[in-house]
């Protein structure tokens, strides 16, 4: 009786189910990112190359990056233009541009201190301590010049353009004598501003600089 009677009670607890583990669906291994091996270009300046008031995409620096691929110049660019930015907040982050290890720097940089009316002696002192900074680096680096309007005067517009001619002399660099040449005199390439170019602006200042840059990458 006692054994029955044992059974009968263990009959009366709640039998514990084990539940069979859960069979995962088999996933595949992501497929490793591809690093982008190609050396780098690195578009440095202000709002000019930034692409201020335009679509992503339609930049100068974007259409630089198709007229290298349609070559067969297998580079990369980077953009770091920031908008407002001065030569003093050029000098301020040369550092993340350096990291990049780039083959060319594309220094765009200097409107902002003539627009402001910055004196003339500051601006070439940073510009210089930029291109030797990017030098020591390793990077080859192509200066673009910069004009001003006209009713800036003749004496400070003069001075002003005056730095890019002397830096390309002085330091032995290839210049753009006016980054927004056959641009910047025609309403149709230009922004509601005035200042900025448009996407097909932008796409003839990526041709202009081309030409530029091209000897040095051959």
């Amino acid at each position: 009786m006692i054994c029955a009677t044992a059974w009968l009670v263990g009959c009366d607890r709640p039998v514990e189910r084990r539940e069979a583990p859960a069979v995962l669906p088999k996933t595949e291994a992501a497929a490793p990112v591809a690093l982008d091996t190609r050396p780098v270009i690195v578009a440095f300046g202000d709002s000019l190359t930034s692409g201020h008031g335009l679509e992503p995409g339609l930049g100068y620096a974007d259409f630089l990056q198709k007229e290298l691929d349609a070559r067969g110049l297998r580079y990369r660019v980077v953009n770091q233009g920031i908008s407002g930015d001065t030569t003093d907040g050029g000098v301020a982050r040369m550092d993340g541009a350096t990291a990049l290890r780039p083959k060319v720097v594309i220094l765009e940089l200097g409107a902002n201190d003539g627009l402001r009316g910055l004196p003339v002696e500051a601006t070439r002192r940073n510009l210089a301590e930029m291109v030797e900074a990017f030098g020591k680096s390793g990077a080859k680096v192509l200066l673009c010049g910069m004009t001003l309007p006209r009713n800036y005067g003749g004496d400070y517009i003069r001075s002003f353009e005056k730095i890019f001619g002397d830096l390309s002399k002085e330091k032995r660099l290839p210049l753009v004598p006016f980054f927004l040449d056959g641009v910047a005199t025609r309403r149709e390439l230009m922004q509601a501003d005035g200042l900025h170019p448009t996407a097909e602006g932008c796409r003839r200042v990526a041709a202009n600089v081309m030409k530029h840059l091209e000897p040095m990458l051959r």
